[in-house]
Formats: C-alpha cells, sequence, structure tokens
C-alpha cells in the first residue's frame, strides 16, 4: 500500500506499533505478503531507541557487524558503519537508510502516540485508536515498542519547583542542551548514566553523580573501521548471521566450550584477560557457562572485573564507592569510555543514595539527608519499566474487556513472549519471557521474533477459517513454568535488578528475559513446525 505520509486507512489486515528495528522489519514482511498494513510512530521520524535517546555519549555496546538487519544483501552492500560501536547518530542514520531503501515511510503515521486497542470479538478486529483522535480496524495488531521505553521517573518531592533544567535522558532534545561550565546532577550507573557521565564531566563546570547501586565497568575497544574492515565484514555476513542465531545472547560469539571444571586458575585468568582485552560484551555473553548459575565460579570473575576496575581509579576513596560487591553479570554489564577515569576528576563528585537517600529536589537542586547540592542541571538516568512499561502504557483490553496492565500487575506472564492468552490476534516483540526482554542484541533477537511472527499471521490467513489465532492458556502456563526453571537457575534471579523488574515499585518479580538466544529460537522453530501448536487457530 501506498498511502500518503501520516494518513492511514480505516479499515486493515494490521497495524504496527513503533517504528524501530521491529516495526520496520514487520511493515516491510507484512507488505511483501500482500497485507494490508500501516504504522503509527510517536516520534517524528523512525529509528525508535535511536530517535528518543539522543543523550551525551549514546551507542551501542552491540558491534555494527551483528548491530543490522540480516534478510537484505542490498542493504549491507550500501551502508558502511564508521565505527566498531556506532554512536546514536549514525543508528538513526541507518535505520532512516533503511525505511527510504524499502520506501517504509509512506505506510507510517507520525507523531501519533496509540492511547489504546481494544478486541471487537463480533467482529474479529482490533479497534486502535490513537492521541490524535483517529480509530482503524484491524485484524492483527503488532507491538514493536521496544524493551526499554516507557521512562522510569521517580516520584522525587519538589521537581516540579525546581528552577533549573530536569530532563530524562530518554526525552533529550533534538537540537542538545549545553551543559558547558554547568552544575550538573546525574541520578543513576546503569549503563545509559555511564555514557552520560563520562561524556559531560569534562564540559560541565561540577558534577555531581548520584549513585545507589555501583556498576561494574567493561572499557570499550572502539576503532574507527576501515574499507578492508567493512569487506571482511560482508565476507562473513552469512556465517556471522548464522553464528549470532545460536548463540547465548545473539553475538557472533558464544560462551567457552570448556568446561570451568576442566580449567585451572590460570588458564582462566588467561581466558579473563583475553575477553577483557576484546573490550565487548564477550566479557559477558562469551565466558564460562558456569558464571552465571555457580556463585564460587562468579566470585573468581567477578574479583578480576573489580581488579581491572581499580587499577583505573586513582581518587582517594573512590574505589570504595565505585566498585560493585555484587556478581558481574548478574545485572546488566555496560561497556564504557573513561566512565571511572571520570571520577579521577577534581571536579567529579560521587554522592551515595544508599548511606543518604535524595530527600528532595529544590527550587536549586537536590536535598540528601546530609547535604543539599546547588544545580542547574539535573538529568535522570533512572532506566525504564522494561518489557512491559510500553506496552501498558496503552490501555491495551482484550476478550471480555480484561486490560493486559491489570493482568502484568498480577503476575507477568506470556505465551514465548509472543503472545497473551486472552489477547486474540496481538503479537508482540521485546515483551517478557523472550530474550528480547533484556538478554539479546536486540537486532538478532527482534528480527527473529518478526519473522516468527509474520510466519504465523501467513499459516492463519490460509489456514483459519476467522483468520483469528491465540495461544492457549495451557501452553503460557507450561511457557513459564520451563522459563522458570531456566532462568531461576541462574544467578540472575537472585539480584535486584530491572533485569527482574525490582526498579518498578510493586512491580511482579520474575526475570523479565529467557536466557539463551539459541535454545528460544529452536523452541519457537519447534512451535512453528508443528503447525503452531499451542496456538489456538479458528
Amino acid at each position: 500500500m501506498n498511502a500518503p505520509a501520516n494518513t492511514s486507512p480505516a479499515t486493515l489486515d494490521a497495524v504496527v506499533i513503533g517504528a524501530g528495528f521491529a516495526g520496520l522489519y514487520a511493515l516491510h514482511r507484512l507488505r511483501e505478503m500482500g497485507l494490508n498494513v500501516h504504522g503509527f510512530e510517536a516520534g517524528t521520524g523512525v529509528a525508535g531507541t535511536w530517535y528518543w535517546n539522543r543523550y551525551p555519549g549514546a551507542r551501542t555496546d552491540s558491534a555494527s557487524d551483528v548491530y543490522q538487519y540480516w534478510f537484505s544483501d542490498e542493504l549491507l552492500k550500501d551502508w558502511n558503519w564508521s565505527e566498531r560501536f556506532p554512536a546514536q547518530e549514525e543508528t538513526e542514520r541507518y535505520l532512516n537508510f533503511v525505511a527510504d531503501r524499502l520506501n517504509l515511510r509512506p505506510m507510517i503515521s507520525f507523531s501519533q502516540r496509540v492511547t489504546a486497542a481494544k478486541w471487537d470479538a463480533a467482529s474479529n478486529v482490533w479497534v486502535v485508536t490513537t492521541d490524535k483522535g483517529e480509530s482503524v480496524r484491524c485484524r492483527y495488531l503488532l507491538s514493536c515498542l521496544g524493551p526499554l521505553t516507557e521512562p522510569k521517573v521517580p516520584p522525587f518531592k519538589g521537581h516540579e519547583n525546581f528552577k533549573g533544567q530536569f530532563i530524562h535522558t530518554s526525552r533529550w532534545p533534538k537540537g542538545g542542551m549545553d551543559l558547558r561550565g554547568k552544575r550538573v546532577g546525574v541520578i543513576g550507573t546503569g549503563a545509559t548514566g555511564v555514557q552520560v557521565i563520562q561524556t559531560i564531566a569534562s564540559q560541565v563546570g561540577e558534577l555531581f553523580v548520584f549513585q545507589r547501586t555501583p556498576t561494574y565497568a567493561i572499557a570499550m575497544r572502539n576503532p574507527k573501521l576501515t574499507d578492508a574492515d567493512r569487506a571482511a565484514t560482508r565476507a562473513r555476513h552469512k556465517e556471522t548471521g548464522e553464528a549470532v542465531k545460536h548463540s547465548l545472547a545473539g553475538f557472533a560469539f558464544n560462551m567457552q566450550t570448556t568446561p570451568w571444571a576442566d580449567t585451572t586458575k590460570e588458564q582462566r585468568r588467561k581466558i579473563f584477560e583475553d575477553l577483557y582485552a576484546d573490550g565487548s560484551l564477550i566479557m559477558w555473553g562469551g565466558n564460562f557457562g558456569e558464571v552465571l548459575v555457580d556463585p564460587v565460579a562468579n566470585e573468581e570473575l567477578s574479583e578480576f572485573m573489580r581488579e581491572k576496575m581499580r587499577s583505573r581509579l586513582t581518587k582517594p576513596g573512590a574505589a570504595d564507592k565505585l566498585i560493585p560487591k555484587y556478581g558481574f553479570g548478574t545485572r546488566r554489564p555496560p561497556l564504557d569510555i573513561g566512565y571511572l577515569e571520570a571520577f579521577n576528576r577534581e571536579n567529579v563528585h560521587i554522592v551515595d543514595l544508599l548511606e543518604s537517600p535524595i530527600e528532595r529536589v529544590t527550587e536549586t537542586g537536590i536535598k540528601t539527608g546530609n547535604a543539599e547540592y546547588p544545580l542547574d542541571v539535573i538529568i535522570l538516568a533512572t532506566g525504564f519499566d522494561a518489557a512491559t512499561g510500553a506496552i501498558t502504557a496503552i490501555d491495551i483490553r482484550g476478550r471480555d474487556g480484561v486490560a493486559i496492565k491489570d493482568l502484568w500487575d498480577r503476575d507477568i506472564t506470556t505465551a514465548m513472549g509472543l503472545q497473551k492468552h486472552g489477547f486474540p490476534n496481538f503479537f508482540t516483540s521485546a515483551a517478557p519471557l523472550a530474550p528480547a526482554a533484556a538478554f539479546c542484541n536486540l537486532p538478532t533477537c527482534l528480527q527473529q521474533q518478526v519473522e516468527w511472527i509474520t510466519d504465523c499471521i501467513g499459516y492463519v490467513e490460509k489456514n483459519g477459517k476467522d483468520k483469528v489465532v491465540e495461544a492457549t492458556q495451557a501452553f503460557e502456563d507450561n511457557w513459564v513454568k520451563h522459563h522458570d526453571e531456566v532462568t531461576n537457575a541462574t544467578l540472575i534471579a537472585k539480584v535486584d535488578s530491572w533485569w527482574t523488574g525490582a526498579n518498578i515499585a510493586g512491580k511482579p518479580r520474575r526475570v523479565l528475559s529467557y536466557v539463551h538466544v539459541g535454545n528460544y529460537r529452536q523452541a519457537c522453530e519447534d512451535v512453528a513446525r508443528k503447525g503452531y501448536e499451542g496456538f489456538e487457530i479458528r
């Protein structure tokens, strides 16, 4: 279909919410199937995460050779990444390049946020409405919103009275912000906080970092790419594309094949050194599998990482504040470019919120239990309501008017992160209980999920009398049981983090993401091969 930009027909085969990696690919796949499909995007342009997250220092921590689409040799041939880990601007340009090359932009209504979707059982369609008052009906509804979309803005008392600039990193203005010489407070030291802090430390007058939980920092190695590098990437493209499908976390590397018990401490040290020197997430996703399940193995790796961090900190007392005591890899480990070194600067100060929590935001800054910090700018690097938040921000009501938010407020369950029982013809990517919720190089997992979803829709179109598909309650229950058996065997399940939903007050506790991309893919393929067993088609 070639509808004018920012308009949509009133009756559709499918609606896609979101225009990032998953949304663009879903639009392309469904159109290729001959379906009448349209997308809605709250932003003014495509790129999803890379449209919204423009904060200083934003970049991928997946290498560019795997942070891309696999389905098109033409896209591969005509796009040249400039560095190993691309910055926000470059990734946004890439997704705009894809949207233009595939002529997807006319299929998307921009600056329209989907606010509600209700299942009409009498007609077997979804009724979708937007904040502009538009309403469309469609058979299939696809959520392609991303796992980290809905910002977490803690209820800091008095923030509305702050006279300076108060901003969440995911809502950074397109034109940027001039922070030169200003007194800046950054709240949060997760992956986003790391990138912001290391980038602005040399620009601002004074930087106060409000930290509750320290983070492990893996020093990133980010060389500029040459024509020879890009040629080598293209030459191994098919091999790389196969490797990511069967790995732990959707990268071109996998866990060590030699068991921990069959190596000496000296041999393991050599492996740790080699992985660390690579300057990538191979330190987490390419290590020994035992470090994710065995406390003794994890502690040996954790102490190695602490040693590396200590060697980078020279300011007295900094190591005591910045080096974690919990196990490496049980929380999301970020890559950094000078994050720890930023705290060696005289103008950078660490505020330990475990010692003295934030009491309130004042007109002129932040007050903790034992001090007040005058600030011109407050930056919230406080993360997101992961995996569920973007979906529950929409009033999605399935059969009998049941809201998905009400169900997930009680217990977070899905059928493979692809559907939820009680919500016919509603498909999700990057939803809970699938690797894309947290433990995956997202382009790998999102493409796999979009392919499964669109293949399922194609099957239903051919075989369903009413063209309706819904995960059965029994299948969903079995998947939840399997998911919990897999994830609860890991150390991740024992640590409070956004990976377990612990960053959101009242959120039901469960490891949000399935652990192992290759095994998940195989499970999805098995279901499809058996005629979508576990999904009722009528």
